[in-house]
């Protein structure tokens, strides 16, 4: 099959892509108004979380050509050259041009910015963090705008449910219970767009996607020669989520040969948006770059369905929920441990200070667990100089005095939403 086949097999997939009804995304609309500006648009994150349709969302209107690299008839030694030339049979002098999953082809970038010059207008998706950032940084410096999409927020999540919020409404405690069996789902289940909108079974959909990513993304691009070794480490790490690992703790808990291969092996998992790292907090960068680290998931569905079975870890649900709205938000956050091992969950840092600490615990009935919370929280506060004091809870309001200072008691499921009385 040549490349204008190919192509035109594709502008049929665009086509059926473009009759279909979506829920528009959270940041939609700026995306829109950046199509005007004359810089290459840059959608990255997690396989099957929605680039593709964002993209389509963003170029709603446009006459644009696309093309789908996610596709081994056309990589990874494509004539960059006889391409253009087929798409513009297809397409006609066309503009705006869409490339998605571009990572998979090499010296895309050259290719990239060659068109640029001429005055196209591109929109690229990607699922690599590394090799996006690596060839952006190098080739594209200054001349595209970035958007990051995740799988649904809860917020994307209640409306893909027909769940509206109104605040008024949700005064209710019953209206209340509705909303927060829609966040155990979306805790359980989590975003993925194919599992909330078009009810796919979570566990198998999500298992063979954490599969496809870990062979398709990883062991094939990176040629890893210990793939089972990677899949360990990648429901090892999904199963503590949440929990202080080291390098060294985790080569001799799995057996691996090396630190060095564990430290490549955690980086090729980030790198895939399989998860992220998130480092403890210290004034020294050399100790934060020494000290134990937490890994969480980008999506807590993936977390259930590839896990090694275990209890019950609700706590540590709430808490991966509450660091990947902190992700998405952009913070720059960290953890947080004293000498005397009180741990805080999350550290916000703006503009060289600590501006927030937030811990995460699904209930404060037990004494000694709101006790031991708050302490950790007030100790905290002195130790890095911080008024700002919230503890999100599943479903407890109010605020508590300790050592002089005010901690806010806030359900997650507010702070998630964006409501008032939880930020600094």
């Amino acid at each position: 099959m040549n490349i204008k086949e190919i192509i035109l097999g594709q502008k049929r997939e665009r086509d059926e892509l473009l009759g279909g009804d979506y829920l528009p995304r959270d940041g939609i609309e700026a995306a829109r108004a950046a199509m005007q500006a004359g810089l290459i648009k840059v959608i990255t994150g997690p396989r099957r979380a929605g680039k593709s349709v964002f993209a389509l969302q963003m170029l709603q209107g446009s006459d644009f050509a696309y093309i789908n690299f996610d596709d081994e008839r056309l990589v990874p030694n494509i004539d960059f050259d006889e391409l253009l030339k087929a798409l513009f049979q297809v397409y006609g002098e066309t503009k705006t041009i869409f490339f998605d999953e571009i990572q998979n082809v090499s010296r895309w970038e050259l290719f990239v910015n060659r068109l640029h010059r001429r005055g196209m207008n591109i929109v690229l998706t990607g699922s690599n963090a590394h090799l996006l950032s690596r060839e952006l940084s190098t080739h594209l410096t200054g001349r595209f705008l970035d958007f990051r999409i995740y799988p649904f927020s809860f917020s994307e999540f209640l409306r893909a449910k027909g769940f509206a919020v109104d605040k008024e409404a949700l005064g209710q405690r019953e209206q209340q219970g509705v909303l927060l069996a829609h966040l155990d789902e979306y805790m359980r289940h989590g975003g993925y767009p194919e599992v909330v909108v078009r009810g796919l079974e979570a566990a198998s959909y999500l298992s063979t996607l954490f599969e496809s990513i870990l062979f398709k993304d990883i062991v094939k691009r990176y040629g890893v020669r210990y793939a089972a070794k990677l899949h360990d480490l990648g429901r090892y790490l999904m199963t503590n989520h949440g929990r202080e690992y080291s390098f060294t703790a985790v080569k001799k808990a799995l057996d691996f040969r090396s630190v060095h291969t564990v430290e490549n092996y955690i980086g090729y998992l980030d790198e895939a948006f399989l998860l992220f790292c998130v480092r403890r907090f210290s004034y020294k960068a050399k100790e934060q770059t020494k000290a134990p680290r937490k890994a969480y998931p980008y999506d807590l569905g993936l977390v259930n369905a590839v896990r090694f079975k275990t209890g019950s870890d609700a706590g540590r649900l709430l808490e991966g929920l509450v660091a990947i709205e902190l992700l998405r938000r952009k913070e720059e956050f960290f953890s947080h441990k004293d000498v005397s091992g009180k741990e805080v969950d999350f550290v916000i840092r703006r503009d060289g200070r600590t501006s927030q600490l937030i811990q995460a615990c699904y209930d404060l009935i037990d004494a000694g667990t709101r006790r031991r919370e708050l302490q950790a929280l007030t100790k905290a506060a002195e130790n890095l100089g911080c008024d700002s004091l919230v503890i999100l809870t599943w479903d407890t309001e109010g605020d508590e005095l300790l050592a002089g200072r005010s901690v806010q008691l806030r359900p997650v499921w507010k702070w998630l939403l964006g409501w008032e009385g939880v930020f600094v």
